[in-house]
């Protein structure tokens, strides 16, 4: 089993962090994402191992490197840790559980199946939202989609490989793990929220993890994406141009009106269009594979 932690200057938590997985699991992997700090020379000094971006890359690069790390090392679970201090390491065993009784591939540490008093208002909401976003691509029923805590099995781990540099990772992987019928489990965690947790701005954070999520939804269902838009686009102009051609009738002059029919049923004949040739592309690629 590997704890894999990715790190960007968290010189005065990995230490501790390190320390008490250490006296418990043998594979500790920290990805220090180009910290300026001292961060990897504490978690080397302390028995981990520590793979070193020369600049910093972002979450989703870390959890990359420590997903490719992991295979090499071949493992047969990876749980990832936050290095910030706000996970509980008591909490690993029970992550673990669903997958080493086979119950699950992929397990999330879910905030909201417990107490969530100290979670911010408006991460509640954030986190709400791009999780409900999740399900309804997905199909699935989480409760958090955008928990670090997680543990991932070695079917996981050979079978998907995350491309997201950003926070959008962790929706990029349910979605492909939901894609491959890789079973998701969520169990109760306790988080605890400092002020300088999670110092990614949250709007950046959630318009990365939106704009990642319609990315893979483009990709995967691409007649759901670029069909539905260009229907929407084609109605639309086609009720702004009957409407044209009524109220010039009537007076006469309608250009505003009229440049808005066109616009919107040339748009859409070409999102339209666009869907049917992705969706024949990608089927043709799903077929060779």
């Amino acid at each position: 089993m590997i704890i894999g932690i990715p790190a960007f200057n968290e010189e005065k938590n990995i230490g501790a962090i390190v320390a008490k997985l250490k006296k418990k699991y043998d594979s500790v992997l920290v990805c220090d994402d180009g910290s300026s700090d001292m961060t990897e020379t504490i978690a080397t000094s302390l028995g981990a191992v520590v793979i070193k971006h020369p600049t910093n890359l972002g979450y989703g690069a870390a959890i990359k490197t420590i997903f490719n790390e992991a295979r090499k090392l071949d493992g047969d679970v990876l749980v990832t840790f936050d290095a910030d201090g706000q996970h509980q390491i008591s909490e690993i065993d029970s992550v673990l559980q669903p997958i080493f009784e086979k119950k699950a591939e992929i397990v999330i540490g879910s905030r909201f199946l417990g107490n969530t008093k100290d979670l911010p208002t408006y991460r509640k909401i954030g986190i709400k939202t791009i999780t409900g976003l999740t399900n309804a691509v997905t199909g699935s029923n989480i409760t958090d989609a955008q928990s670090g805590f997680r543990a991932y099995s070695k079917k996981v781990l050979n079978e998907i490989s995350p491309t997201e540099s950003g926070m959008g990772i962790s929706t990029e992987i349910l979605i492909k793990a939901s894609k491959k019928n890789l079973s998701i489990a969520e169990v109760s965690i306790t988080i605890r929220y400092d002020d300088n947790s999670h110092s990614q701005e949250p709007i950046s954070h959630g318009t990365s993890v939106i704009l990642s999520t319609v990315k893979h939804v483009a990709i995967e269902r691409p007649l759901l994406y670029y069909g539905v838009t260009g229907l929407c686009f084609l109605i639309v102009g086609l009720i702004f141009g009957a409407w044209a051609i009524q109220i010039y009738s009537e007076e006469g002059a309608v250009i505003s009106i009229a440049l808005v029919g066109i616009g919107g049923v040339i748009l859409g004949t070409i999102l339209l269009i666009t869907g049917t040739i992705l969706y024949s592309i990608v089927s043709v690629v799903r077929e060779r594979r």
